[in-house]
């Protein structure tokens, strides 16, 4: 009987990645090279963010259970906002920005699940050894230095040295996004409803998210800079201050969260960057790359 990859929701889960990695590529560069994309790479791309999301969350959170204290532990569960979030732009008329954050956290799980699963079950011989003795001719041996073995270890150098890169594209991403979103409200591009959404899901980010604190402050520090000019009109400085007073008593205000949940949460985004190293990835410190790997450790010690 041939061995298995990998358990099941494992597979669900990578699947979901490779979709939504592959699709949202494809859609991204049809839309820099003005090529028209299809609306279906779009579709396809949140159909896997679905998949993959959502079997992190059930296996973390199992069956929805009708009480207070679950719902405040899934809503403060960042795998459960990016969740709601890819369901958000499933259903809604696309806008391509959206893909980029989900697009980047599923190319280090693809490149995770890739060098840590597929090349070790595809090329035995490039299985990292078992703890061989010090010294001993297994320590040496030829397998370490295959083809595929350097291919899975490059893999994990890119991941290791690009990691807090990518989170940081997630991060400028998504205050992008926002910012796209509130222009298209008052153009009449998208629904009023959309940047006010993404603003609840942002406050949550910033309270988790060091790489998202740090972009809104650099914007922070940049407007306040440009508003305090002599050549700014009193009034948009007076606007932006009382705006910038009112976003300030909102990020602020934070959801209770019960003892125990928030050690999950704030870490960061989902996963660790032990994740990522340790099975199917996780994201780090602040924007992870969500959507941890759902066997590892029940996906629950794969947290930011």
């Amino acid at each position: 009987m041939a061995r298995q990859i990998a358990p099941t929701p494992h597979l669900i889960w990578a699947a979901g990645h490779f979709l939504t990695f592959v699709c949202g590529l494809r859609y991204l560069v049809s839309v820099v090279l003005f090529r028209g994309p299809s609306s279906r790479w779009y579709t396809v791309a949140y159909l896997g963010a679905l998949v993959s999301y959502g079997v992190v969350v059930y296996n973390r959170f199992g069956v929805p259970q009708p009480s207070k204290a679950w719902l405040q532990r899934a809503v403060m569960e960042e795998n459960v906002q990016y969740l709601f979030l890819a369901l958000y732009w499933w259903i809604n008329r696309p806008i391509f920005l959206t893909l980029v954050p989900f697009v980047t956290f599923s190319l280090v799980h693809v490149l995770n699940f890739v060098s840590k699963v597929v090349i070790p079950y595809a090329f035995p011989s490039a299985a990292p050894p078992t703890s061989p003795a010090k010294g001993s001719a297994a320590s040496a041996a030829a397998p370490s230095q295959t083809l595929p073995a350097k291919a899975a270890r490059q893999m994990q150098l890119w991941i290791r040295n690009n990691y807090e890169h990518c989170m940081k594209l997630v991060a400028w991403s998504e205050t992008l996004i926002f910012l796209r979103l509130l222009l298209g409200a008052i153009l009449l591009r998208n629904s009023l409803l959309a940047p006010l959404i993404f603003a609840h899901f942002l406050r949550l980010r910033f309270y988790m998210s060091s790489f998202t604190r740090t972009s809104w402050q650099h914007v922070g520090g940049v407007l306040d800079s440009w508003t305090s000019k002599p050549e700014c009109p009193p009034i948009v400085r007076r606007g932006y201050l009382t705006l910038m007073d009112l976003v300030g008593r909102y990020a602020s205000t934070v959801m209770s969260v019960p003892h125990g949940a928030q050690g999950a949460t704030a870490s960061g985004a989902t996963g660790t960057a032990a994740a990522t190293s340790a099975s199917a990835g996780g994201a780090g410190n602040g924007a992870s790359a969500t959507g941890v790997d759902p066997t590892a450790a029940g996906a629950g010690a794969a947290r930011r």
